[in-house]
């Protein structure tokens, strides 16, 4: 790997790529992920993405998504990703995206917290199509490198201003990378916790880097449940029975077999309901049926979740699947403005490594794929139109005197990963106990 390009996206997710694919293809982009390309979160959306169907539904999905988000959403934020989404959407379709049609015009489903159907969906994979066609793309475009296995250890700073990053490489070596614009797209922190939808690598590593460099963060303490994830009793990552199936009409079941909850309240609300039931009932899950659903609408509406759920025993086409609540989104992050700036120069941020208020306290259903691609794309055109070479002749020996004195991060990723992860996890948990002294 050479050492200096001229813009850094750290992960490889829709947010990493769709930047990538509005940055300007004269420059030098590298790109680099924690792991294969296929372990990013993106990859496991199931159910959709939102849209703006028409001029009619702006103030109802308005509506929808800050009462979601308990009326705490920067406003602006999510009036931007609303206005964004047609435009999103046909530049998805433009990069191959195959959505759901019949005859020629698109299909909409209905989740949790939605008045309306306005998601669009590929079965249920929407995140690895979009995922996929997005990388292809990515692939296509010389000015484009990828490395895999990659980690960022920490990032070269001087004077509040973001010169690249430390990485560790697939071989172990750590090297310094400078690039003149550094964008994280990196993920949330899912791997902090025992149960969880997230890949296990994904444990908030920019956010203990922004502690580290004093780099403005918010809401951390918004943590997402969702309320539907497969019941096991192996530990590690949660395989997520996406809204989608509850927005098609199947329905939550406590021990007895009855009906207890509206299935499409806003998830926060849901998952609460779920843990009282199974309190009440003295159990470790609830039951979710798809019994007014035929067999073959169900396999081909959901092949992904039937095939998952039929390797774990269970047929989803005649009998409940027992369901969980599990960690599984990240409102918080880094905090960044309309066009995914942090408080750092030269540095950026999108997907759900960012925040930047859209969600508020709890994220509608299917707003983050639409969120991360808006920023993403706002972030890769901010860069576009600002930018600026740095002028290395005048930094160079600066950083190769920190790192000879010790003061950048040059050891092995093992050696900071705990550390980083408990800051994390303290930092979440300090904030959480904020709000709850200032509530009361």
């Amino acid at each position: 790997m050479k050492k200096q390009y001229d813009i850094m996206i750290v992960g490889t997710g829709v947010a990493g790529l769709f930047a990538a694919l509005h940055l300007p293809e004269d420059k030098q982009i590298v790109m680099i992920t924690k792991a294969d390309l296929e372990e990013s979160d993106s990859y496991l959306a199931q159910g959709g993405i939102c849209v703006l169907k028409n001029e009619d539904d702006y103030a109802v999905y308005f509506e929808d998504t800050i009462r979601a988000g308990h009326y705490e959403n920067n406003r602006e934020s999510v009036e931007i990703m609303i206005r964004s989404s047609q435009d999103i959407i046909r530049e998805l379709v433009d990069f191959g995206v195959d959505f759901e049609r019949k005859y020629g015009e698109f299909l909409f489903t209905r989740e949790g917290g939605h008045t309306a159907s306005r998601i669009l969906y590929h079965e249920d994979l929407t995140g690895k199509e979009i995922t996929e066609k997005l990388l292809m793309q990515v692939q296509k475009r010389p000015n484009i490198t990828i490395f895999s296995h990659t980690t960022m250890i920490d990032i070269l700073e001087k004077e509040n201003i973001c010169y690249g990053i430390v990485a560790e490489l697939e071989d172990g070596t750590v090297t310094e990378i400078f690039s003149d614009y550094t964008v994280w797209t990196c993920g949330g922190i899912g791997g902090l916790y025992k149960h969880s939808t997230n890949f296990r690598h994904l444990t908030g590593d920019a956010l203990a880097i922004s502690l580290n460099h004093e780099i403005d963060l918010l809401n951390v303490d918004y943590v997402q449940i969702h309320p539907t994830t497969l019941y096991s009793k192996k530990p590690g990552k949660r395989f997520l029975i996406s809204e989608s199936v509850r927005g098609e009409g199947a329905v939550l079941l406590d021990k007895n077999g009855e009906r207890f909850v509206d299935e499409l309240l806003p998830r926060d609300i849901l998952t609460k309901r779920i843990k009282e039931q199974m309190e009440k009932d003295g159990t470790d899950h609830v039951l979710l049926s798809l019994g007014n659903m035929p067999a073959q609408d169900i396999i081909k509406r959901f092949p992904n979740i039937y095939k998952r759920c039929m390797e774990e025993g269970y047929d989803i086409t005649k009998e409940p699947v027992p369901v969980v609540p599990a960690q599984h989104y990240f409102m918080g992050g880094v905090k960044v403005d309309a066009d995914g700036r942090t408080s750092m120069e030269r540095l950026f941020a999108a997907g759900e490594t960012a925040c930047n208020g859209v969600h508020g306290a709890n994220r509608l259903a299917s707003n983050s794929l639409l969120e991360s691609l808006v920023w993403a794309k706002r972030a890769a055109c901010k860069i576009g139109k600002q930018y600026e070479p740095v002028r290395w002749e005048e930094y160079g020996s600066y950083f190769e005197k920190k790192m000879e004195n010790g003061q950048v991060l040059h050891k092995p990723y093992q050696e900071y990963s705990q550390e980083y992860h408990n800051r994390v996890k303290e930092k979440i948990e300090e904030a959480r106990k904020g709000r709850e002294e200032k509530n009361t």
